[in-house]
């Protein structure tokens, strides 16, 4: 006899986990499947983000600029400390730890909502079936009224590079190693491969970075890539573009990589090799025959504005459909749809959505680049502030970067914010909210920011937009 339910969601990841909490919240009878496993084979929700990804990297991270902060800044503080070292085992226990209470914090959340926790595979077969199978083998037969697939997605692999779980590695790979490698390689200078690059290259590592593209950063807006790119020049990270990755086999001296740059042939030999390339949706084993679900032609599942797919009552939401792959992005579908399914409103603006890199200076972004804007043609006007010029940001030792504000030249309307600087992932939530209401930069102008804070930089690259600002000269 079937396991009947309100909504089954499949997967158990920032997507996932969100959908059927709120589902339960809205008083419907809820079923989240997750296959995720540890290393040492124990399930645990919360996807690739809270076990291998979002969470964890962060971690090691914060721990890294830590130890780097100790040898290049606390001396200026007035703090002097001698023989300043490390212990990688240390940090990844406390890794673990912040894991472990993350994902075993689902839990708890699921069972406050009424969410009935399934461990192991989920299919979906037509008329809404989902054949689950344990990770014990067992398998049991579920309905639903409404089903929402959240896969997620996966690494993308690099042809002519296979992982050996050891000395090539994909990111979960690289938030594992037991040392600081002596000589690294990270394949992609997208936000993890920079992120996994800075741990280490703090850390000691020397640290090459090879990416396809000629142009670094192309994603953010160009004046904060090129600030970015000094600022991880200056850390020590070596930046080859245009370096095209042909293979890599590993040797009694290393991993030796092979590539090509304009300048021809080229090899170095590391380590240890971290491939971060990007990553794809993941639907395998996911579809049944004669669901109606389909997939475009790069695997993502194709669903409508509102995440339904083609199949009644069946929905798709996070890394496994259309749109950036955030955290963020996905628990905001999954909401929506969770509320969608209860016959309340929801809604999810895809041009509102936040990018965050964690690197020292971080980078975040809202909006339209300032390509962008002038690609569309559109007339505009820009304001910017340096964090240099911030007393709380001199306080802190970190005047790196600026804060930067694009709006319509016409209509005052604010297009895009783009933060290179302290704290800025956290800056980015006041633009955010300020291009959700469709604000103005001179809304931001009138708006009282508490001093001295890293938020003034906000109100001042606004106040620049118009040759107002105060704590710097206008031109």
């Amino acid at each position: 006899m079937a396991d009947n339910f309100d909504v089954i969601v499949i997967g158990g990841g920032p997507a996932g986990y969100p959908a059927a909490i709120r589902a339960g919240q809205n008083k419907l009878s809820v079923a989240c499947i997750d296959e995720w496993k540890n290393r040492d084979g124990s399930p645990a929700f919360g996807g690739t983000c809270l076990n291998a990804g979002c969470i964890p990297s962060k971690a090691l991270l914060e721990s890294s600029e830590l130890f780097h902060r100790a040898l290049h800044e606390f001396a200026t503080h007035g703090l002097k400390l001698e023989n300043v070292g490390f212990d990688v085992a240390t940090m990844q226990k406390r890794k673990a730890a912040i894991v472990r209470q993350s994902t075993q914090g689902i839990l708890t959340l699921f069972k406050a909502a009424g969410v009935t926790p399934l461990t192991g595979h989920g299919r979906l077969l037509a008329g809404r079936k989902v054949e689950f199978t344990g990770h014990d083998g067992t398998k049991r037969m579920l309905e639903a009224r409404h089903v929402v697939l959240a896969s997620g997605s996966e690494p993308s692999p690099l042809r002519g590079v296979a992982f050996d779980g050891q000395r090539i590695v994909d990111s979960w790979g690289a938030l594992d190693f037991t040392e600081a490698p002596k000589r690294l390689c990270v394949v992609g200078a997208g936000v993890i491969g920079l992120e996994l690059g800075s741990v280490w290259r703090r850390l000691g590592s020397e640290t090459v970075i090879l990416e396809a593209l000629e142009q670094f950063l192309p994603i953010a807006d160009g004046q904060v890539a090129k600030e970015a790119a000094r600022h991880f020049k200056k850390l020590g990270l070596d930046i080859r573009l245009g370096a095209k990755v042909a293979g890599a086999e590993i040797g009694p001296d290393g991993v030796h990589v092979s590539y090509a740059d304009a300048k021809g042939a080229q090899s170095l030999v590391v380590d240890r090799l971290v491939v971060a390339i990007g990553r794809r949706p993941f639907t395998k084993g996911l579809l049944g025959d004669g669901t109606g679900v389909t997939l475009d032609e790069r695997g993502f599942i194709k669903v409508d504005e509102h995440c339904r797919t083609a199949a009644p009552d069946v929905w798709a939401v996070g890394d496994c459909v259309r749109g950036p792959m955030l955290a963020h992005k996905a628990k905001e579908e999954g909401v929506t749809v969770a509320d969608r399914i209860a016959g309340l409103y929801g809604e999810v603006n895809y041009s509102t959505i936040p990018s965050v890199i964690y690197t020292a200076p971080e980078i975040a972004w809202v909006g339209q680049t300032e390509e962008q804007v002038k690609a569309a043609g559109r007339p505009y006007k820009t304001g910017s502030f340096p964090f240099a010029a911030s007393g709380r940001a001199r306080a802190m030792e970190a005047g790196a970067g600026f804060c930067k504000i694009i709006a319509d030249s016409a209509s005052d309307e604010i297009l895009g914010i783009h933060v290179i600087g302290p704290m800025a992932g956290e800056l980015i939530a006041e633009a955010v909210l300020a291009m959700e209401y469709s604000a103005s930069s001179e809304d931001l102008q009138r708006t009282i920011h508490a001093h001295p804070t890293l938020s003034e930089a906000m109100h001042e690259a606004a106040l620049a937009a118009d040759k107002r600002a105060i704590d710097i000269p206008n031109r």
